[in-house]
């Protein structure tokens, strides 16, 4: 059998690293842990640090406008609109009325002999068929018109000064209600 040369150095070189390891002292320190274990000694308080004195600053600027919220615009002209747009108290609200324009989804058209419907969703996932005439959103919202991809219709919105205005808005079928 042929003994390799680099092997066998390297198995030597191994032993001799290995006896450099022993420690003639390792009783000392094994009695020396164990002395520090059975009496630990007691803890060093811990340091609080100096909490400065407390000096409340008074505010000055209470009659002011807070910083945090934005500046209201000016008044503008209230519109004066018109008194024949009225809505019509008597009229029997349709479901889709209960909801904000901006809740309802329209999600598809529909044509069926030769009349175009438009199916609107409400949030509570109910879908609806509307067609021109039906009204919908809570601005007295009345269909107008149908396309292959919207819906139009016209709003009657306060104006604040005690008449209404008529507003044109829209529902697409890419997410929502335009003005």
């Amino acid at each position: 059998m042929r003994v390799r040369w680099p092997l066998m150095a390297v198995v030597l070189m191994t032993v001799v690293l290995m006896t450099g390891c022993a420690d003639p002292q390792l009783g000392e320190l094994d009695r020396r842990l164990s002395d520090i274990r059975d009496n630990p000694g007691t803890p060093r308080p811990l340091q609080m640090p100096d909490v400065p004195e407390y000096e409340a600053v008074p505010y000055q600027a209470s009659d002011r406008r807070s910083p945090f919220r934005p500046e209201l615009p000016e008044p503008e002209q209230v519109q004066a609109g018109s008194s024949d747009l009225v809505p019509d108290p008597e009229r029997t609200r349709e479901p889709l009325e209960s909801h904000d324009l901006e809740a309802l989804r329209l999600v598809g058209i529909l044509t069926m002999s030769g009349q175009t419907h438009a199916l609107v969703r409400a949030p509570g996932g109910e879908v609806h068929r509307l067609r021109t005439g039906n009204h919908l959103g809570r601005n007295h919202g009345r269909v107008v018109g149908i396309t292959g991809s919207t819906v139009q219709l016209v709003e009657l919105v306060p104006t604040g000064g005690g008449g209404w205005m008529e507003r044109t808005t829209r529902l697409a079928l890419d997410g929502g209600a335009a003005r």
